[in-house]
């Protein structure tokens, strides 16, 4: 390694002039100046939590069901959705019937099991976006012993409401709509959280 004088040294150079011009550029009274300003930021960015439920939308308020799916009879495997909308949660149970057998018939009843999931939704333009989690059918959340899958459900769906008792759900990741018809309409009655 060779010798350099310090007046020489980039490195010393480049360090000691950031450090004077450090006081000029920015001192205690700046920072005091400002931080108003952030803590007044801060503060305006963030909001509380809602202690009730939001009210969701009204046209979606209740219980749809999906009867058959287009070309059910020459599919191998095909899914029947159930959605009941409560202010702005929701309730899915997924029939799913397949003439595969893909593992224990504990789990899959010849060829017929349902999935459930639960969580909230939110619209946008014409746009669902529902996110939960699977669960049992009584509602308490699905550990990673049980059948099929468990852990977080988010998708979402193109809506075409076709009447006020049937609506089209396109899936942005599955070819077959769910045309599901009003079962049983339901207003919303927030509840705390």
């Amino acid at each position: 390694m060779q010798f350099m004088p310090k007046r020489f040294n980039l490195r010393y150079l480049s360090i000691t002039k950031a450090l004077s011009l450090l006081p000029s550029a920015f001192s205690l009274k700046k920072a005091f100046r400002l931080s108003p300003f952030a803590f007044g930021l801060i503060i305006a960015s963030c909001t509380l939590n809602p202690d009730k439920q939001t009210p969701g939308e009204g046209y979606l308020q209740g219980e749809w069901k999906q009867d058959s799916v287009p070309a059910q009879k020459s599919l191998v495997t095909y899914s029947l959705y159930d959605i009941k909308f409560s202010c702005d949660s929701f309730l899915l149970k997924i029939s799913t019937v397949s003439k595969v057998n893909y593992g224990a018939d504990t789990c899959m009843s010849k060829g017929h099991w349902d999935e459930y999931i639960r969580g909230t939704y939110s619209q946008r333009r014409d746009t669902l976006h529902i996110k939960g989690q699977f669960c049992n059918a009584d509602g308490s959340y699905k550990n990673e012993q049980g059948c099929f899958r468990f852990g977080d459900y988010e998708e979402y769906f193109k809506i075409h409401k076709q009447s006020d008792s049937l609506i089209r759900f396109v899936s942005t990741s599955n070819v077959i709509p769910i045309n599901a018809h009003l079962i049983k309409r339901t207003s919303c009655i927030p509840k705390p959280l």
